[in-house]
């Protein structure tokens, strides 16, 4: 079993800057892809960032230049360092762990933590 513990949720200004903390713990295949998601109210879930194992990373357009995902191989941990914020990227933000191992994929999530950008 896999857990996914999330930290660094809250409330910010305008501008301002927050960072999220993932710790993965459990039986981890070493190859996986470790992201971040978010939801806003009455909307879908949806990709912000993510990084494999090799340190490949992928960004949605809405947050490239103001985002920086990276994560800790030996600890199992993944950051979003979040930069100049805006009241759009009001939303509950997700972990995730994916990997396959012997043809089958494992998919899993934190319990998500509110990131709230207002003045």
């Amino acid at each position: 079993q896999v857990q996914l513990v999330e930290s660094g949720g809250g409330l910010v200004q305008p501008g301002g800057s927050l960072r999220l903390s993932c710790a993965a713990s459990g039986s981890i295949f070493s190859i996986n892809t470790m992201g971040w998601y978010r939801q806003a109210p009455g909307k879908q879930r949806e990709l912000v960032a993510a990084i494999t194992s090799g340190g490949s990373t992928h960004y949605a357009d809405s947050v490239k230049g103001r985002f920086t995902i990276s994560r800790d191989n030996a600890k199992n941990t993944v950051d979003l360092q979040m930069n100049n914020l805006k009241p759009e990227d009001t939303a509950v933000y997700y972990c995730n762990l994916n990997f396959e191992l012997l043809l089958q994929t494992y998919n899993y999530w934190g319990q998500g933590t509110q990131v709230t950008v207002s003045s």
